[in-house]
C-alpha cells in the first residue's frame, strides 16, 4: 500500500545508471505469486511434468520474442543475457531436477521448481564476491517468469500499453528481460526497491543509458501512480514529489551532466598523463565478451582483470579445455587493446555447480578456494590453464593467479604452467611461450614479502577489495564493523606502497583492480603511489583520465606523503577532499 508523500521526501539507493531526469511514476505492482504445495497422484505426475514442460516452452517463446524486438543495435550486444536465460531454460540438468522432484516427492509444478530454484540461489549467497553473487538473480528471474506462467497462465513481459507523458517506472524489481523491454519514448528512468550495481538489470540500463536507482528498500510502499519522482543516477538518489525549487535545480544539474558526459566521452580515448607528464594504463573490469565494444567506446587501453567464475557457475558441468578456449580465444582476437588479463578460477570449491569433492569448511572465505582449491584440484585447473595458453596464440593474453599467500604457491603454478605448455607442445599445438605470469596481491602476507615474489612474477595486480579486508581483519558486509572499511588507512597505503616499491626494484609494473580504481576522490593517492595501471568499471574510465590530465605527478607524491604522514584515515580523506575540491570544484563536494 502507498501512502501519501510530503513534498521532497529523498530515498537513498545504489546509483546504478548515471544520469538525472523527472517524470510521472508508473507503478508496477507484480507482487509476488503465492504458490502452496500440493500433493499429487501417481496418475497426475506426467500432467504435472508436462504442465512445466509447457511453461518452460511458453517462457523460451516470451524471451525469443522479446529478443526479436530489440532494433537498437547497441542494446542487441545485450542479449546475450536474454540467450544465457533461454539456455537455463533449456538445460537438461535444471529441467531434469525440477521433473525428479515432482515425481520423486509427487508434488505439483509450482512447488517443485521452488524446490529445486532454492538451491541454485542458496549456491549463489554463499560467494563473498558481490559481483559473482548477483549472478544468482538470473536464476530468480527465470523462476519468476515460470511460476507467473504456471499460475496465471499468461504473459508476464512489461507492458508499455496506456503509457503517457515522460514516465518513470517504479517496481520492486526489473527483471533483464524487462529493462531491455522499456519503450524509451515513453520511459525516461526507473527506481527498484531491490538490486545493486552488478546486476545484469544494471548493466543493460547503462547500455540503455537511462537514469536509474537500485535498492531503493522500499519505493514501492511510498508512492502511487502519477507522483512526481526524480531519478537522480549519479548520487543514488531518488526524490518523491520535489518542489518547484528543486526541480528547477535538478534539470539544471541534468543539464550540466549531459554537458559533461558529452565532453568526457569526446576526450575518452586521449592518453592518461599527467601535466608533467607522468602515464599510468588505464584497464577496465570486465566478464563478458560482450563488455568488450563498451570498454573500447569508454577509452580503455586493455582489460587489467577479465573474471572466469561465471564460466564456473552458469553450466552444470566444469568446464572443459576446449570450452575455456573459445571464450579466452574471442577475447584474445580484439585487436584494439593492448593486453588482456585473465584471472583464473577465484572462488571456492563449494560453490561450484558442479559435483567436485570438497570437504566441507568452517570458514570457507579463509579455506580452499582461488589458487589454493585450483593446487588441490589440477584437472580443474588444467583445464583453464591449457584454454587460455591456447588462446594465448591469437592475441596479448596474460595471467594473472588469485589469492596468493607464499613464494611455495607461485613455484608450484609455474610447474603446473610449464606442463600444461609441455602438453601443448607435444600435441603442436601454437601457444605464446613468453605469455605474462601475474600475481594477484590481496593477501597481507604476499605483499609483505612481495620483495621476494617480484623476481618469481611478470607483474603483479592489488585487489585492494580483499586486501583492505584481510589487512583491517573487517567483513565489509557486516553492518557491525563495516565503517572501519577504510582504504585510506595508514596501514592499507604502506601495504601498498611497499609492495610497489618492491615490484619497480625488480622492473616489474603493477596494478590496481579493486573498486577504489574507479573512485575519482582516490585518483591522486593512485597516481602518487606510482602505481602503473588502473584497472576499473568501464564508465569510470573518461572521468578517471580526465581527473589525470589536470593532476600533476609531483603535487600527487606530496600529498600522499602528507597523506601517509596523518594517524587517521578519516583526517586523510579529508584533507583529500578538500584538495579535490580545489582542483574540481564541479565535481567534489567540500561540504562532504
Amino acid at each position: 500500500m502507498s501512502e501519501d508523500v510530503s513534498s521532497n521526501k529523498i530515498l537513498k539507493g545504489i546509483g546504478v545508471s548515471s544520469g538525472i531526469t523527472l517524470g510521472k511514476i508508473r507503478l508496477l505492482e507484480r507482487g509476488k505469486i503465492s504458490i502452496s504445495r500440493r500433493s499429487i497422484r501417481k496418475e497426475s505426475i506426467e500432467n504435472e511434468i508436462n504442465r512445466f514442460r509447457q511453461a518452460a516452452e511458453n517462457a523460451i517463446d516470451e524471451l525469443k520474442s522479446i529478443k526479436e524486438t530489440i532494433l537498437d543495435d547497441e542494446i542487441r550486444k545485450h542479449a546475450f543475457i536474454i540467450d544465457a536465460h533461454m539456455m537455463i531454460l533449456q538445460d537438461v540438468y535444471f529441467s531434469n531436477a525440477v521433473i525428479d522432484a515432482i515425481r520423486e516427492k509427487k508434488i505439483n509444478a509450482e512447488w517443485a521448481l521452488d524446490i529445486v530454484v532454492s538451491k541454485f540461489l542458496t549456491s549463489f549467497e554463499k560467494v563473498e564476491d558481490a559481483y559473482l553473487r548477483e549472478r544468482g538473480q538470473d536464476i530468480k528471474y527465470i523462476y519468476e517468469r515460470l511460476v507467473r506462467i504456471l499460475v496465471k497462465g499468461k504473459v508476464s513481459d512489461i507492458d508499455n500499453v496506456g503509457i503517457k507523458g515522460k514516465t518513470i517506472i517504479v517496481a520492486h524489481d526489473l527483471s533483464p528481460a524487462d529493462t531491455i523491454q522499456l519503450n524509451l519514448n515513453k520511459i525516461f528512468g526507473f527506481a527498484i526497491d531491490v538490486g545493486g550495481r552488478t546486476s545484469h538489470t544494471s548493466i543493460i540500463a547503462r547500455a540503455l543509458e537511462i537514469p536509474a536507482v537500485a535498492g531503493t528498500g522500499n519505493i514501492t510502499s511510498l508512492v502511487k501512480n502519477n507522483d512526481t519522482v526524480i531519478i537522480d543516477g549519479e548520487e543514488g538518489i531518488v526524490i518523491i514529489n520535489p518542489t518547484k525549487d528543486v526541480q528547477r535545480g535538478y534539470i539544471a544539474k541534468h543539464l550540466h551532466l549531459k554537458n559533461q558526459r558529452r565532453e568526457l566521452l569526446r576526450t575518452a580515448k586521449l592518453k592518461a598523463e599527467t601535466k608533467d607528464g607522468f602515464r599510468v594504463k588505464i584497464g577496465a573490469n570486465i566478464e563478458f565478451l560482450a563488455e568488450m565494444d563498451i570498454i573500447e567506446k569508454y577509452g580503455a587501453r586493455g582489460v587489467g582483470l577479465y573474471r572466469t567464475e561465471y564460466i564456473y557457475l552458469s553450466n552444470k558441468t566444469l568446464p572443459t579445455e576446449m570450452d575455456h578456449f573459445q571464450i579466452y580465444k574471442k577475447l584474445a582476437e580484439n585487436k584494439s587493446l593492448e593486453y588482456i588479463t585473465i584471472r583464473t578460477l577465484d572462488i571456492g570449491g563449494d560453490k561450484l555447480t558442479s559435483n567436485v569433492d570438497i570437504p566441507k569448511e568452517i570458514n570457507p572465505a579463509m579455506g580452499l578456494r582461488a589458487i589454493r582449491l585450483c593446487m588441490r584440484e589440477t584437472e580443474i585447473f588444467k583445464s583453464q590453464l591449457m584454454g587460455i595458453l591456447r588462446a594465448s596464440a591469437y592475441g596479448p593474453l596474460k595471467i594473472l593467479i588469485p589469492m596468493i599467500s607464499g613464494i611455495e604457491e607461485v613455484r608450484k603454478v609455474k610447474e603446473i604452467i610449464r606442463a600444461c605448455m609441455e602438453e601443448l607442445t607435444i600435441k603442436g599445438v601454437n601457444f605464446n611461450k613468453d605469455i605474462k605470469i601475474g600475481i594477484m596481491m590481496e593477501v597481507p602476507s604476499a605483499c609483505m614479502i612481495s620483495d621476494m615474489l617480484a623476481p618469481e612474477a611478470d607483474f603483479f595486480s592489488i585487489g585492494t577489495n580483499d586486501l583492505i579486508q584481510y589487512s583491517l581483519a573487517i567483513d565489509r558486509g557486516n553492518e557491525y564493523v563495516s565503517y572501519l572499511y577504510e582504504p585510506l588507512h595508514p596501514a592499507v597505503l604502506r601495504i601498498i606502497k611497499q609492495t610497489v616499491e618492491n615490484a619497480h626494484a625488480h622492473k616489474i609494473e603493477v596494478a590496481l583492480c579493486g573498486e577504489i580504481a574507479g573512485e575519482p576522490l582516490y585518483t591522486p593517492i593512485m597516481l602518487g603511489l606510482e602505481l602503473d595501471e588502473l584497472s576499473m568499471n568501464a564508465y569510470s574510465i573518461p572521468k578517471i583520465k580526465k581527473i589525470i590530465r589536470k593532476l600533476e605527478h609531483s603535487y600527487c607524491k606530496e600529498l600522499l606523503n602528507k597523506i601517509l604522514s596523518i594517524e587517521s584515515a578519516k583526517e586523510g580523506e579529508s584533507l583529500l577532499r578538500k584538495e579535490m575540491a580545489r582542483f574540481f570544484p564541479e565535481d567534489f563536494n567540500i561540504k562532504l
